[in-house]
């Protein structure tokens, strides 16, 4: 159950940085002329999204899951409310094993 906690943890990390980048740095850029802004934020993004592939594996092959659940899994970083929704699903699947 760590490794779901671990990954939860990840996504949502990983999605607060993704919505920063689309809607805070993005706009600095191209509004403002601020470059620093998406590379700044984007170094920051590009780690956690590698960070969070990293755990995904890591929990695909500790959990047994099939291909279909870790492709979705991976999937849903590339969404910008992916990890989100990702991220409450893992709630629900934790939320039984934390009241046994």
């Amino acid at each position: 159950m760590d490794t779901l906690r671990t990954l939860r943890l990840v996504a949502l990390l990983e999605g607060c940085s993704f919505v920063l980048l689309l809607a805070v740095a993005m706009p600095l850029k191209y509004a403002f002329d601020l470059p620093q802004a998406v590379r700044v934020v984007g170094m920051g993004h590009g780690v956690l999204f590698i960070l969070f592939c990293l755990v995904t594996l890591r929990v695909s092959a500790a959990q047994g899951w099939a291909g279909g659940r870790t492709a979705r899994t991976l999937l849903a970083s590339l969404l910008p409310w992916g990890p989100f929704l990702l991220a409450r699903e893992l709630d629900r699947e934790l939320r039984p094993a934390a009241s046994a």
